[in-house]
């Protein structure tokens, strides 16, 4: 039995599972897949399968897409290989995105690549026949005349059905702490939550063998997940470049184009070009090529190069003032011959992770060269990275609070105290900062929020905005990532649902534009001094 609904806690306030917890659990039941369907996204898939990976887990990725406004009408969609893994990404991003988004509309179209399980019979008349579809059973005990209607109603229309135990927390001790994070979600008190609200309180990670003799008298529809998960092998790549190739004209190559350019500038940075220079610059110029990052160089550098031709104030830093190609394209403005500095501590073979070059703007520039990288490379192909805030101490035993009916004026008596540190550490506040010695958490309320709120230390809170991350993919970035509207989707702001470690683990190139107020004051004093 292969449970095939499971939520991680990135689904943000709607599971609560870490995923190394979740891969724990798996490997205890000695499973060999699980399939992790986020509600209407795909956070956790790419950090669920880097480590499904490494414990020899086959990962099958999906999502649950529910309709806008009910959340009981729901289709479960699995990818059977990479193609249907493309289209759940477009589907989860017209949901997230379009204010008419249909699912029932959704289902009728082919989907050859995805495997689709829903519960609804309503939704089943919809689904196209041509797609794969199974009917799903749900293993808990208050579905047991819905589970009998369903498999009737796959009995007349020739389909299949498969048992299922939609996990939304890894124990059933966990309720509580399930009801609270979808509380906080929701902005609501616990004691306001009803059944419309909730899952059940047996979606819990239950042993295989206590669903296998629930479903004795059926062992065809336990079988069913066995099937399902021999059928999807998707193969992410995952840690291999998938890098745009930038346009180099139709006479040459990029590789050309960045040796040309390359030396160039060296041509204007020295007045003597030394053996040793020459000799530096054509090593480094070797291991781009090799690394296959010259179309990351040529990137950057147009980037760099129309900054300048608007007339911007722009500067490079980190390690890429290691390079000497960086230095020769006007990337940085730090010579590394001079002052002595090692290539390798920004580029080398060893080195698993993609160079880095973080380019930092005007403030008041920052968001015209944003436009002008959208426009070069498509906005189909561009995106901003998300990041996902998550709580600390003092978030996570307010939200807390709030969830247990606690006013504002009450908590912000004891939160005001909370120094800032990770929500764990909440239980032992008194012993580990002095400024918290007064905080007596001893009585209820006090007692449970502490400890509720220290076991939601680290779970994502909503999606923001990287400080400077923005994504540029070789095809459609929904071929990649699923895409959604920032924390406040009326500024009309759309982030990639993965942040910046799962964008890195498949590959994708991440370039940083940053913003740095002092540029824009030096700007302004300049302009000053010339009236």
């Amino acid at each position: 039995m292969i449970p095939l609904n499971v939520h991680s806690n990135y689904t943000l306030l709607k599971g609560t599972i870490p995923v190394e917890q979740l891969i724990d659990r798996v490997k205890s039941f000695n499973l060999n897949s699980l399939a992790i369907t986020d509600t209407n996204g795909m956070y956790g898939a790419i950090q669920f399968a880097k480590f499904a990976l490494a414990s020899n887990i086959n990962p099958i990725i999906g999502c649950l897409i529910d309709e806008a406004g009910n959340h009981y009408i729901y289709a479960v969609l699995l990818a059977k290989n990479n193609i249907g893994y493309s289209s759940l990404g477009k589907i989860i991003t017209s949901r997230k995105l379009n204010d008419d988004f249909s699912l029932k509309s959704l289902l009728s179209g082919k989907f050859p690549d995805l495997i689709i399980i829903t519960p609804q019979i309503e939704l089943l008349k919809f689904i196209n026949e041509s797609n794969t579809v199974f009917v799903e059973l749900i293993t808990v005990k208050s579905q047991k005349n819905q589970n009998r209607e369903r498999y009737q109603f796959a009995q007349q229309n020739n389909l299949k059905c498969v048992a299922n135990n939609p996990v939304y927390f890894l124990n059933a001790g966990d309720y509580l702490l399930h009801k609270t994070v979808s509380a906080i979600g929701m902005n609501k008190n616990i004691s306001d939550l009803n059944n419309v609200d909730l899952v059940d309180e047996e979606f819990y990670f239950k042993d295989p063998r206590k669903i296998e003799k629930e479903w004795s008298r059926l062992p065809e529809v336990l079988r069913q997940s066995e099937i399902i998960a021999k059928d999807c092998n998707l193969n992410l790549h995952l840690g291999e470049y998938k890098y745009p190739r930038f346009d180099a004209g139709p006479d040459q190559s990029t590789e050309a184009l960045l040796w040309q350019e390359a030396y160039k500038g060296l041509n204007q940075r020295y007045n003597i070009i030394t053996e040793k220079i020459q000799k530096r610059l054509d090593d480094e110029l070797a291991v781009i090529k090799e690394m296959s990052f010259t179309d990351y160089f040529l990137i950057v550098w147009d980037i760099v190069r129309e900054a300048k031709r608007r007339g911007m104030m722009i500067i490079g830093r980190g390690s890429a003032a290691n390079s000497l190609v960086a230095y020769c394209l006007g990337l940085t403005q730090v010579d590394p011959i001079e002052l002595n500095l090692y290539f390798e501590r920004f580029m080398n073979k060893a080195r698993s992770s993609p160079p880095d070059v973080d380019i930092d703007f005007s403030w008041k520039e920052r968001d015209e060269i944003i436009k002008y990288i959208f426009e070069k490379y498509g906005y189909e192909n561009v995106a901003m990275i998300s990041t996902t805030v998550t709580f600390r101490a003092r978030s996570a035993f307010r939200e807390v609070a709030k969830a247990f009916g606690i006013s504002n004026q009450e908590i912000s008596t004891f939160s005001k105290r909370i120094p800032w540190t990770n929500a764990s550490n909440l239980p032992r506040l008194a012993e580990l900062f002095p400024e918290s010695k007064q905080l007596n958490f001893k009585m209820e309320p006090w007692k449970s929020i502490v400890d509720l709120a220290s076991k939601i230390a680290n779970f994502p809170r909503h999606l923001s905005i990287h400080p400077g991350g923005i994504v540029i993919t070789p095809t459609k970035i929904t071929d990649y990532v699923a895409l959604e509207y920032a924390k406040n989707k009326g500024l009309g702001l759309i982030v990639t649902q993965p942040d910046m470690y799962s964008i890195e683990e498949l590959g994708l190139i991440k370039i940083d534009i940053l913003s740095q107020r002092s540029l824009g004051v030096l700007r302004d004093t300049m302009e000053t001094i010339k009236k």
